[in-house]
């Protein structure tokens, strides 16, 4: 009994450190969503955008290289130089500012004012946009990522040891790193939101867009900044996705794992993609725990999805959405 119960500790502490990486990808969705009322679609390749840029860059590899060499018949892939990782995180975040402007400038500036399924539909075609510019910029294959963290789960020596009861059980480092990270970056975006004047320009524009018109926020000025926001959020994810499984194209299916996230928190709150992301992570881990075995196995490739199907059935704007009420 005593080596069930620490074992089921182990895997609620893990599942707790997976829903916190879960979370980090369901940030850039409240962000955007919570600003500008669209569902960005392509909120997972995002992330994958940003953690190729970020290992071509490291690795100073020549963007298009794949294309220039099909073209011109070179063999042209590296500039012959590595660069730092901090130096190469501040370039992708200069990257994903330019992308944010880039997006706003140029498709939905001129979407204003049309339905949600339209600006949806816009965040798909981004999506599939990127997959294929990322694909043409810095080719397909897996590459390592490394910036200092903890490498991921297969590298079984990069663990800590943990003791309850007399007894031990081992926790990813990356996941614990992961968590540390995820905590600084949603404080720092409570306080970014409720102390900064563009903090509080972008929940004005959260409340009623004509009002925060009329008293001379710029809506431009707050779109680029809240997709800026998201598209560092997403280089975060990547990185620790990344840094887990290594950088390569299936990263964008996180986003798939992020919308039982916002079904359970709500699609408006940061703590509420906190609390959803681990509420999932756990619930998945104990689910593959106990029931897992009884069934045949692999439940956490549905069971957050079941989850959140309960959820939309009763409680459909999620433990800390807003309710919307309309009267007639």
């Amino acid at each position: 009994m005593p080596d069930q119960l620490i074992f089921a500790m182990e895997v609620t502490l893990n599942g707790l450190l997976n829903g916190v990486m879960y979370a980090l990808v369901a940030l850039g969705f409240v962000l955007i969503f919570k600003a500008s009322g669209i569902f960005n679609y392509a909120q997972g390749v995002m992330a994958l955008f940003a953690a190729m840029t970020l290992v071509g860059i490291q690795q100073g590899r020549v963007p298009f290289g794949h294309l220039i060499n099909a073209i011109f018949g070179t063999d042209i892939h590296y500039f012959g130089w590595e660069v730092p990782a901090l130096i190469a995180i501040l370039l992708t975040v200069l990257i994903m500012v330019a992308f944010a402007y880039l997006v706003q400038r140029f498709v939905f500036r001129h979407l204003v004012g049309q339905e949600p399924i339209i600006l949806f539909m816009a965040t798909i075609g981004l999506a599939y946009f990127l997959e294929g510019i990322s694909d043409l910029m810095w080719g397909s294959e897996i590459r390592n990522l490394d910036v200092g963290l903890p490498q991921g789960i297969n590298d079984w020596i990069d663990t800590t040891t943990f003791e309850a009861l007399g007894y031990g059980f081992f926790i990813d480092n990356l996941d614990i790193a992961a968590a540390i990270i995820a905590a600084i970056l949603v404080m720092g975006l409570i306080a970014y939101s409720q102390y900064t004047k563009n903090g509080r320009a972008m929940r004005a524009v959260a409340d009623d867009h004509q009002a925060a018109l009329s008293v001379g926020i710029s809506l431009n000025y707050v779109w680029i900044l809240v997709w800026s926001l998201a598209g560092m959020v997403a280089l975060v994810a990547g990185i620790m996705w990344g840094s887990k499984s290594g950088v390569q194209f299936s990263l964008s299916l996180i986003a798939l794992k992020a919308l039982p996230v916002l079904m359970l928190g709500g699609f408006t709150s940061i703590p509420g993609a906190i609390v959803g992301g681990l509420i999932i992570g756990v619930g998945e881990a104990l689910f593959e725990f106990a029931i897992g075995p009884m069934i045949g196995g692999a439940t956490e490739n549905w069971f957050a999805y079941v989850l959140a199907l309960v959820f939309l059935v009763f409680r459909p704007q999620g433990l800390f959405g807003e309710k919307i009420i309309e009267r007639v």
